[in-house]
C-alpha cells in the first residue's frame, strides 16, 4: 500500500483535475459517500434510520466540505443531522460553498460555532447523538489549533461518543502525527492514499480503525507522483524471501562475522549471532574479546568464536585487525557495534575495519556512536551498507536533537540515507527505511513489547542473516524490519507486551517465517 504526505496529496489531487480531468466536486461527493457508508457501519441496523442521531462539525475548508457531502447523503436517508462550522458561513468558498448550498432544500441549517451560546448548542447536540463525524480540519493541518477550535474539540473528546473523522483526526499533522490538541476517533476514512499522519503516533492512535476510500483519484495521477511511501503488507513481503535449494548447504547459504561485546555486554553479542542463524544464515563467526571468549563458548552451541586481542577495559583492540581481517576474507556480510562499548581505542579499530571492509555490513549501535564521532568513515566506504539507529544514535549521526528526530523521523531517515549514500533504518515506532534514491518504507509491524533491551541487536543479526543469503542491502532491510516486528507480534500474543523479552524474538522467528511462506503463491 502507497502512502503519501499531505504535499503529495494535494499534487496528485491537482493533476487528477487538471491533467485528468476529474471535476473537484466529483472528487468531493465521493469522499462524503465514502464517510457516508461508514457511519452507517459503525451505527450499525438495529435501529431505523429515523431513530438515530448524528453530529456532524465542519472546518469551512475541503474537509469541510466532505462533511457537508455527508450531512446531505445522511439527512436524505433520514437520519436526524445537525451541522455545525466552526467559523463564519460566509468563509466558505469553492466545493464547500457549493456543498453548502446544497443542504437548503432539506433544510438543514449549520450552526456557526463562534460564541459560547453555538459551544452550549453543540454540547446539547454531542449529549444526544450516536456517531459525530470531525469534518474540522484536513490533512494540511501543523500546529496547535487556536482556542475556539480547541474548546470543540475538546467538547467532542469530553462527550465519549463514537467519532468518525474525515481523513484524519482534526488537530493531527497529515505528515508526522504530532499533535497538541486533537480528536480521539474510534475510525477514519481517508481518501485515496494512506497518509503518513495516520501512521506515526500519537496520530496513529487517535485514529482508531482507518479505512482508505476510492475517491476516483485515476492510477496515472498517482503513478506520476515521485517519492511516495510503502506501508507493506504480507504479500509484499513474500517475493523478498530469500531462496533456498534443496540442494543448499552451510557454505551456500552464507557466512557473518559478528564483531560485538565486552565486559558486561555479552548479551549483545550473544542475540545477534543467534539471530543470523536463526535468520537463515550457514555460519556465523562472533569476534570477542579473548578473555570472554570462554563465557560464549559455553553460551553458543552453534556460533564459532574467535577470540580477539583486547584492551585493559576488556574490549576489542587495534591489535585484533589482522585477526579480523582474516576473518573478513571468509565471511559473506559483517555485522558490527552491539555492545562494543565506547573505549576510544575500539572506536578507532570500527574505523579501520569499515574502511577496510569490501563485503555487505549492518552498523549498529556502538559502531555508530564511532562514526558519529567521526563521520567521515562513512563517506569512503567501498561497499553497501545498512545502518541501523535508534532516535538517539540518530541524532548524534545527524548532530540534531532527539526532539527533532522524533518530531519527523521520515524527514530524519531520508536526509541520513541521502548523505552517507546508504540504506538506513530508524528503529522506533513504526520503523522508517530509507534508501538512496527516492521513496521510503514504514514498517507496520512490531508493538510496544518490543521495547526492552536486546530487541536492536536482534535486529541486526536478523539483517545480516539476510544479507548472506544473497538479498540486497535494500531487500534485507524490508524483510528484516518486517520479519522482526512480526516476530515481536506473535511473541506478544503469547507472553503480552509486558513480559516479552529480546530473546523471545529470536523463538518466534521460524513462526514469523512460516506466516511469510503460507503465503507463497
Amino acid at each position: 500500500m502507497k502512502a503519501v504526505t499531505p504535499q503529495q496529496m494535494q499534487e496528485i489531487d491537482a493533476r487528477a483535475i487538471k491533467k485528468y480531468r476529474i471535476p473537484s466536486l466529483a472528487l468531493m461527493e465521493k469522499a462524503g459517500g465514502a464517510v457516508v457508508q461508514k457511519a452507517k457501519e459503525i451505527l450499525g441496523r438495529g435501529l431505523s434510520s429515523g431513530d438515530l442521531c448524528i453530529a456532524i462539525v465542519c472546518g469551512t475548508g475541503n474537509n469541510g466540505g466532505d462533511g457537508l457531502v455527508a450531512a446531505r447523503h445522511l439527512a436524505s436517508e433520514g437520519y436526524q443531522v445537525q451541522v455545525f462550522i466552526l467559523g463564519a458561513v460566509n468563509k466558505l468558498k469553492g466545493d464547500a460553498k457549493v456543498n453548502l448550498e446544497k443542504l437548503r432544500p432539506l433544510g438543514l441549517k449549520p450552526v456557526e460555532l463562534t460564541g459560547a451560546k453555538a459551544l452550549n448548542l453543540l454540547k446539547g447536540s454531542l449529549e444526544g447523538a450516536d456517531l459525530v463525524i470531525d469534518a474540522i480540519f484536513g490533512t494540511g493541518f501543523r500546529g496547535e489549533p487556536d482556542r475556539n477550535c480547541a474548546q470543540v474539540i475538546e467538547l467532542i473528546n469530553q462527550s465519549h461518543k463514537a467519532v468518525l473523522a474525515i481523513d484524519i483526526p482534526s488537530g493531527v499533522d497529515g505528515r508526522t502525527g504530532a499533535c497538541q490538541i486533537g480528536i480521539r476517533a474510534q475510525a477514519t476514512v481517508t481518501m485515496g492514499l494512506l497518509k503518513t499522519g495516520l501512521l506515526f503516533y500519537p496520530g496513529r492512535e487517535m485514529a482508531g480503525e482507518v479505512e482508505v476510500a476510492d475517491i476516483g483519484i485515476p492510477q496515472g495521477a498517482v503513478d506520476e507522483q515521485k517519492g511516495l511511501m510503502e506501508y507493506p503488507d504480507q504479500e509484499a513481503m513474500v517475493s523478498l524471501l530469500p531462496r533456498r535449494g534443496p540442494d543448499a548447504h552451510k557454505g551456500s547459504c552464507g557466512t557473518v562475522l559478528v564483531l560485538a561485546g565486552s565486559a558486561g555486554l555479552t548479551g549483545a553479542a550473544a542475540l545477534t549471532s543467534l539471530a543470523a542463524l536463526r535468520t537463515g544464515a550457514g555460519m556465523v563467526y562472533l569476534g570477542i574479546p579473548e578473555s570472554l571468549n570462554d563465557v560464549m563458548e559455553t553460551k553458543l552451541t552453534e556460533v564459532i568464536t574467535r577470540p580477539l586481542p583486547e584492551t585493559r577495559t576488556r574490549t576489542l583492540s587495534l591489535a585484533a585487525f589482522d585477526k579480523i581481517r582474516n576473518l573478513l576474507s571468509k565471511a559473506d556480510v559483517l555485522a558490527i557495534g552491539p555492545g562494543l562499548s565506547t573505549h576510544p581505542e575500539t572506536a578507532e579499530l570500527v574505523g579501520l575495519v569499515l574502511s577496510q571492509t569490501n563485503i555487505p555490513a549492518v552498523i549498529d549501535a556502538d559502531a555508530l556512536n564511532a562514526a558519529a564521532a567521526k563521520p567521515e568513515m562513512l563517506y569512503d566506504i567501498k561497499t553497501s551498507l545498512i545502518l541501523t539507529p535508534h532516535y538517539g544514535e540518530m541524532s548524534r549521526l545527524l548532530s540534531r536533537e532527539v526532539l527533532q528526530i522524533k518530531e519527523d523521523p521520515l524527514a530524519s531517515a531520508q536526509e541520513a540515507a541521502q548523505r552517507f549514500c546508504q540504506t538506513v533504518v530508524l528503529k522506533g515506532a513504526p520503523s522508517v527505511i530509507a534508501f538512496t534514491k527516492e521513496g521510503s518504507w514504514i514498517n507496520p509491524t512490531g508493538n510496544a513489547g518490543m521495547a526492552t533491551a536486546g530487541s536492536g541487536d536482534v535486529l541486526t543479526g536478523i539483517l545480516a542473516g539476510l544479507l548472506a543469503q544473497g538479498l540486497r542491502t535494500a531487500e534485507a532491510a524490508k524483510l528484516g524490519v518486517y520479519l522482526h516486528g512480526l516476530a515481536g507480534d506473535l511473541a506478544a500474543e503469547d507472553y503480552t507486551p509486558y513480559s516479552l523479552i529480546a530473546g523471545d524474538l529470536i523463538d518466534y522467528l521460524p513462526r514469523a517465517f512460516a506466516e511469510l511462506i503460507r503465503k507463497k503463491p
